[in-house]
């Protein structure tokens, strides 16, 4: 049994195995990209990843698939690069960090506005509300920032007053308001 898997590493060229492993990676590190690219609202870049990635799929599988029985570590190579492709694909969307959050913090009231104005201080736009909680008056401040500036203004905020409670959201629709004009990423 093992001379037969130590055959099939033998037989295929490594650079072969090689160029299926690292085309596979790239071909579903696009698609991830482009899943979360068409969810975000920018259908152009992600129907041109589109094109890319299923010209690199229809290549590299056909390579796969028209030797795969005699050459079954093709598949296994194939199957890795995708398990790989889809940590790595994640990996660049978090490092991209497309569209907006919005940050609801959760403060006591005599916090509330200290926190707030410096906040606004820092260039950030904030909507106080007041609230009542289960036993004191409580402030809501609400902030809409890059979902790439998200661990920024977690930081700061709990800077300022450490027992805030903090929830944050992805935002799919933005319209008005004080918000940043650059988007860094044409729409």
């Amino acid at each position: 049994m093992w001379e037969k898997i130590v055959d099939a590493f033998l037989t295929i060229p490594w650079w072969e195995l090689l160029l299926i492993f690292c085309s596979r990676i790239i071909e579903v590190s696009m698609g991830t990209l482009r899943i979360i690219l068409i969810n975000k609202g920018y259908r152009k870049q992600g129907v041109i990843l589109a094109f890319f990635e299923v010209t690199i799929w229809v290549f590299v599988a056909s390579r796969v698939i028209g030797g795969i029985s005699e050459q079954p570590i093709k598949g296994i190579i194939y199957s890795l690069g995708f398990a790989t492709g889809v940590f790595v694909g994640s990996k660049i969307e978090n490092y991209l960090a497309f569209g907006k959050v919005l940050i609801q913090t959760i403060t006591s009231a005599d916090k509330g506005s200290k926190l707030a104005e410096e906040l606004r201080s820092n260039g950030y736009g904030v909507t106080t509300i007041q609230a009542k909680g289960k036993d004191t008056e409580r402030t809501v401040l609400m902030i809409y920032t890059n979902r790439k500036g998200k661990e920024q203004l977690i930081k700061l905020i709990h800077d300022i007053d450490e027992t805030a409670m903090i929830i944050s959201n992805d935002v799919t629709t933005l319209q008005g308001g004080y918000i940043s004009a650059t988007r860094g990423f044409i729409k």
